[in-house]
């Protein structure tokens, strides 16, 4: 008897149209939000260009942080409130923490004090809102486009939250290669891993299923191939292409299982050392796939699809991609000392996404040692 399972994503998903003017379809003639960076010419001219072809905005929020926090979340809101009318629906260009960041404008009507009591367990889900969004990934990483929930960090804390909302998924994506070329070579390599490590950590993952194992088994073996050459061909649109769609199947698997212990271990990292998320998830994924091989027939074999039939030597390989591209494998290079790379590997197996991951405490010790 085969085991019962569930998939389900509800985004509609445009590739390869011409994003300014794919944002005029998908709105309709809506009144809109538009998020983007502020820290680039580059969203100064897409600002422009979304204007012109699709009306002006009724508000532009430019209050975005990398990983956005409470702080920041707050004055986002405080900006998203000036429209003289609520925007029917928010248009999010940008990478993950724009896409991130719309997402809690769009639970929280204009005011942060609701998200954060939400997430604090401080008031339950009635009390935050759903406005409408059209995602407009320019990273190609954190598969937010396809996903329902936002990273929001309390950084004076030192805690991070999901917000985590079946209403939040985006209504619309739109995936324009072109949107990427802006990206820079250390921001490419960081969220390519970041989308690498969505595809594996949904593969060792609890709530795996066929379908999300065949989403991450293209998304991985795309990143593999293609992000090493990117990297050398910044400019390259096909490339780009290829990234962009790795990240959205990676995406599409994730949304289904979630993460499991490399990011959990990520948090610990980006909190207390600063790492660049995308790096913080990726860097222990070879230690990580050493602890699960033998560990469950069904990521073994999509693992085989992946790196072939020796899956020691895979990871060995891993592990060498990962220090060719500049990336060392070491949690002491970090910043960690062996005895708190040791605690937060406990921890970590103790928290939500660690508790999704399929291997045990003793194996992950020793592969990381």
């Amino acid at each position: 008897m085969t085991a019962s399972w569930k998939y389900c994503n509800p985004v509609n998903v445009t590739f390869g149209e011409d994003a300014v003017v794919s944002i005029k379809a998908k709105l309709a003639g809506r009144a809109y939000c538009l998020i983007t960076y502020n820290d680039h010419p580059f969203f100064d001219d897409m600002v422009e260009a979304i204007s012109r072809e699709a009306g002006t905005p009724a508000v532009v929020v430019r209050d975005v942080e990398p990983n956005p926090s409470f702080i920041g979340l707050r004055a986002a809101c405080k900006t998203y409130g000036q429209a003289k009318h609520a925007p029917d629906v928010i248009v999010a260009f940008g990478g993950g923490s724009v896409i991130d960041t719309a997402k809690v404008l769009a639970a929280s009507g204009a005011d942060f004090s609701r998200v954060q009591a939400f997430l604090e367990g401080r008031a339950g889900p009635e009390t935050l809102t759903a406005t409408p969004i059209i995602a407009v990934p320019t990273t190609s990483g954190t598969g937010s486009e396809v996903t329902c929930w936002a990273t929001v960090w309390d950084t004076e804390a030192k805690k991070k939250y999901s917000l985590n909302r079946p209403n939040l998924y985006p209504e619309h994506a739109i995936l324009d290669p072109r949107a990427s070329l802006a990206v820079p070579r250390g921001l490419t390599l960081s969220t390519g891993l970041d989308a690498l490590s969505h595809a594996l950590e949904s593969i060792w993952n609890v709530n795996a299923n066929p379908v999300s194992a065949n989403h991450a088994v293209f998304a991985a073996t795309e990143v593999l191939d293609a992000l090493p050459k990117l990297l050398e061909r910044l400019d390259d649109v096909g490339l780009r292409g290829r990234l962009a769609q790795a990240s959205l199947f990676a995406g599409l698997a994730f949304s289904n299982t979630k993460t499991a212990l490399a990011h959990s271990l990520s948090y610990y990292l980006t909190l207390h050392h600063g790492t660049v998320h995308g790096i913080a998830c990726s860097f222990s994924l070879p230690a990580v796939m050493r602890s699960v091989i033998g560990r469950d027939e069904a990521c073994d074999a999509a693992l085989k699809r992946i790196f072939g039939e020796d899956l020691a030597a895979a990871a060995d390989r891993l592990e060498a991609l990962l220090n060719r591209l500049g990336v060392s494998t070491r949690a002491t290079d970090y910043g960690v000392t062996h005895e708190d790379w040791v605690a937060a590997i406990d921890d970590a197996l103790k928290g939500e996404r660690g508790l999704n991951f399929i291997g045990s405490r003793d194996a992950v010790l020793a592969a990381a040692a």
